[in-house]
């Protein structure tokens, strides 16, 4: 059996936010028998980081640090921590989780350097970030996001409707304004087509969606939910056909992994590491960013093709199948007890 774990990452479902995959993770891997302390269940962003550090400290004896890492601001929480680990001779994985880390890698080239070169392994999610750190030469190993497949009740789409599935925070970086706009395109052909749009606000864009339905005139074709849990929204896609998702900036969405798993045919941007998820045109379909007609000609040719409808669904399922936990299990195993 491997050391004590401990892991750093936003543990925020106490206080109603989305539980991240470090959540689901952390649950799993108990399971398999490993001890692992978690950081941070606080809330105030300020006081977080100290806390984390206070969590490393008190459990430096004997320990590796699985270290979540992002694009976005909360970079720099993973560089002081992996930090504070080097000072404390710890050894730290970054696991690798921003859609934009490329990016950031450029952006932050002497932080990124430090932080990912000389950590014990670098665990990405998704093919996508493992070729960006083997770009730099550092070390790297792919360990894909886990769902629990049983949750999961499939169900088969052949002569799909135009009823639409978006599940993603609002968020200017999964560009919900997207699928607003395919969906006014889609009205005059099909009146009875409907968006379901699912997940919580993160930056204003909640309310812009909604004043935009306005100005295109389908708020009457669209449902705004919010927040809601797995469950709920998941029991939810029994009555949609085609999931979209267009984001600008992506790694391994668990959320198309899942819709996948339900068996709803995938329409998704080409971005990051959707290309590594989606094999276009044999288990969903992939098109450009930012391009509201590839959207539409894709969900027509869905609609009048029962036969590819069929295709793809069937294999999303399949392909979601690799993602279980039984076969995610073994690849944290042979790492975790490496170490």
């Amino acid at each position: 059996m491997t050391k004590k774990i401990i892991y750093i990452d936003n543990f925020l479902s106490k206080h109603g936010y989305l539980p991240t995959i470090a959540e689901v993770l952390v649950k799993q891997l108990r399971t398999e028998g490993y001890e692992i302390i978690c950081s941070s269940n606080v809330k105030n962003k300020a006081l977080r980081l100290p806390d984390m550090l206070k969590t490393i400290w008190a459990n430096r004896k004997n320990s590796i640090a699985l270290i979540a890492t992002y694009s976005t601001d909360a970079f720099y929480f993973a560089c002081v921590c992996a930090s504070y680990c080097r000072l404390l001779n710890i050894k730290y994985i970054p696991c690798l989780h921003g859609g934009d880390l490329p990016g950031r890698i450029k952006k932050s080239r002497s932080l990124s350097k430090k932080i990912f070169g000389k950590a014990y392994i670098n665990v990405a999610v998704s093919g996508y970030l493992q070729q960006a750190m083997q770009q730099n030469n550092w070390p790297a190993t792919c360990i894909p996001n886990p769902i629990n497949i049983e949750l999961y009740n499939f169900k088969e789409r052949a002569a799909c409707k135009p009823r639409l599935l978006w599940v993603r925070s609002f968020h200017q970086l999964y560009n919900p304004k997207l699928a607003i706009h395919i969906l006014a395109k889609l009205v005059p052909e099909y009146p009875d087509a409907v968006l379901l749009m699912i997940g919580p606000d993160k930056d204003g864009s909640f309310a812009e969606c909604i004043q935009l339905a306005k100005e295109l005139k389908v708020e009457s074709n669209i449902l705004f939910k919010g927040f809601v849990t797995k469950e709920e929204w998941t029991a939810l896609s029994v009555q949609y056909d085609l999931f979209i998702n267009t984001t600008n900036f992506d790694n391994l969405p668990v959320s198309v992994i899942e819709a996948m798993a339900l068996g709803m045919v995938v329409i998704s941007t080409d971005v990051g590491g959707l290309p590594y998820l989606i094999t276009n045109n044999q288990d969903g379909v992939l098109v450009p960013p930012l391009d509201a007609d590839a959207f539409v000609s894709a969900v027509n040719n869905v609609l009048n093709n029962p036969a590819i409808a069929n295709g793809l669904s069937l294999a999303a399922r399949k392909s979601a199948m690799k993602y279980d936990w039984s076969n995610v299990r073994t690849l944290w195993n042979n790492l975790l007890q490496d170490i």
